[in-house]
């Protein structure tokens, strides 16, 4: 069979990686792919908004199921436009690519359905948003409406800084037309983690917990980013946190979906924070998230084809999910100036010398080709993920495969995973 994988970053890498090790597979394709993917995938240089293109090289090619890594596409339909052509794909439809597409609907839908998150209010002027700030309580989070590649999110501390919050996301339209509603939202405390589930419209099957680190500074300061590292499993998702996630957000998800007759099929991904024991919706993202899909699916034991046509298949019912007993730790590696202005088109060294590599895996995020050499084309260039029995283990192990690589101007973060080291 053939499968085609929409998308160009590390998620991606990570799909196309684990779907490699499926011996029916007999060709995987990415459009448009990059460096890295194109060792194990035909890259095919359609870009991921182009929904035509893609629908044709789909249906020309034989593929027996397409799989959407980012939301973009989701959020233009292409599952809708793929299903009405009889073509097989793994990613929600419009309607419920919304729940990452528009923050204001997925925190409507979430106070329909009863799903713990943060009290919010909703604006669609700037000066009545500013009246709201004058006696609002700090500190509060303010974000745009719709996709902002992650980074549409800011925490105000005190009345200026959300003043400039509020003029720079709808008179500055620095994340462009998200920017026309916002959304602010009561601060929530506690420790967050990233939960995964795989659902198919009748069935949820949550995967492994995984933390993220948005920061692009250690010790969490700085500016909001698409994720500097991650880990899994995480430490703060225990058993009973795990019922809780799933007793008061996924199930209800599932049935909220079904009551405003949602068609979904896909990944959902539930940013969650967790005080005093008890789980609360920070946003949903409609994908793999990224970096947490490179230390989820290293850990996964079963095989994702055959969980990805399940889902597709309205099958999920009959998949029980298979993990590794061991630990994976991702450091991402950006470029300097992430997510800033930064440069591309550094040549990368040391990348031969992971290859042979057994517990470290270097998944490309940002990376094209030039002649022979390996260049840099994106913030996030590169994500290295270590795997080892104990945390410990697979941050060494990752961190060391970082200490092999090179390009001008490289940056990462040192701490990724040290709240859950310190706790062990």
């Amino acid at each position: 069979m053939n499968i085609l994988v929409i998308g160009s970053g590390g998620r991606e890498h990570a799909i196309v990686w684990k779907l490699a090790h499926n011996k029916n597979i007999k060709k995987i394709y990415c459009a448009p792919g990059n460096a890295g993917i194109s060792e194990l995938a035909e890259i095919i240089p359609i870009d991921v908004s182009d929904i035509n293109g893609l629908k044709y090289f789909a249906s020309s090619h034989n593929i027996t199921l397409t799989v959407v890594g980012p939301e973009v596409p989701l959020s233009c339909g292409i599952s809708d436009i793929f299903l009405e052509s009889g073509l097989k794909i793994f990613g929600p439809c419009k309607d419920g690519a919304l729940l990452e597409s528009s923050k204001i609907f997925a925190k409507e839908f979430m106070s329909r359905h009863n799903i713990p998150t943060a009290d919010f209010f909703i604006f669609d002027e700037e000066q009545k948003a500013i009246d709201y700030l004058r006696t609002a309580s700090y500190p509060l989070v303010i974000k745009a409406d719709g996709l902002a590649a992650g980074k549409g999110v800011i925490i105000a501390d005190n009345y200026n800084e959300a003043c400039i919050a509020v003029k720079n996301i709808m008179i500055e339209k620095i994340f462009g037309n998200a920017g026309d509603k916002i959304l602010i939202e009561h601060f929530l405390t506690g420790e967050e983690a990233s939960v995964l589930a795989f659902i198919d419209g009748d069935t949820i099957l949550p995967m492994a917990g995984a933390q993220d680190h948005k920061r692009i500074l250690d010790n969490d300061k700085g500016a909001n980013t698409g994720g500097m590292g991650a880990y899994s499993p995480a430490p703060v998702v225990s058993k009973e946190i795990e019922k809780k996630i799933n007793e008061k957000i996924f199930y209800p998800l599932l049935n909220g979906l079904k009551k405003d007759r949602i068609d979904y099929k896909g990944v959902i991904y539930a940013g969650v924070m967790i005080e005093k024991g008890e789980p609360s919706v920070l946003e949903f993202n409609v994908r793999f998230g990224d970096p947490e899909t490179q230390v989820i699916l290293p850990r996964l034991k079963s095989d994702l084809l055959e969980v990805m046509l399940a889902v597709v298949d309205n099958k999920l019912k009959e998949i029980q999910l298979e993990w590794y007993p061991s630990h994976a730790l991702c450091v991402v590696i950006a470029s300097g100036g992430y997510p800033e202005q930064y440069e591309k088109g550094k040549v990368i060294t040391g990348l031969e010398k992971l290859s042979s590599e057994k517990d470290i895996t270097v998944f490309h995020s940002g990376t094209s080709l030039k002649g022979d050499k390996i260049i840099t084309s994106g913030g996030r260039v590169l994500g290295v993920t270590g795997i080892g029995e104990t945390l410990k283990e697979a941050y060494n192990k990752a961190y060391e495969g970082v200490e092999k690589i090179n390009f001008e101007n490289m940056y990462f973060r040192r701490d990724i995973g040290h709240k859950a080291l310190k706790n062990c």
